[in-house]
């Protein structure tokens, strides 16, 4: 049997759960649907959008993305999505490229 190392909230999770504090959720299998729709639905790109950007910006927004390992378009998304959101936070960026 494999051994895990579990980080302290991993083990907080692991104790409620062993000790009944916290219980397995009835009709786990419908519940797993239902979020699975969710997620589908907060994800579902149903809109299009053109926008015009300097060519020094755009390589920016590159070479960023490339750092997070995502193509750019989908890096732009999850920064507006962020934003949108009220979770994007302001940083500068690394010049020193």
């Amino acid at each position: 049997m494999r051994k895990y190392t579990l980080d302290q909230e991993e083990q907080e999770i692991l104790d409620a759960f062993e000790s009944g504090k916290i219980q397995p959720v009835p009709n786990s299998k419908e519940e797993i649907t239902k979020h699975k729709k969710y997620a589908a639905e907060t994800f579902k790109k149903d809109k299009r959008i053109n926008i015009r950007i300097t060519s020094r910006d755009l390589s920016t927004i590159q070479k960023l993305a490339i750092k997070e390992g995502i193509p750019y378009q989908t890096f732009i998304v999850s920064i507006l999505h962020k934003f949108a959101d009220g979770r994007y936070i302001e940083k500068q960026p690394d010049k020193t490229n």
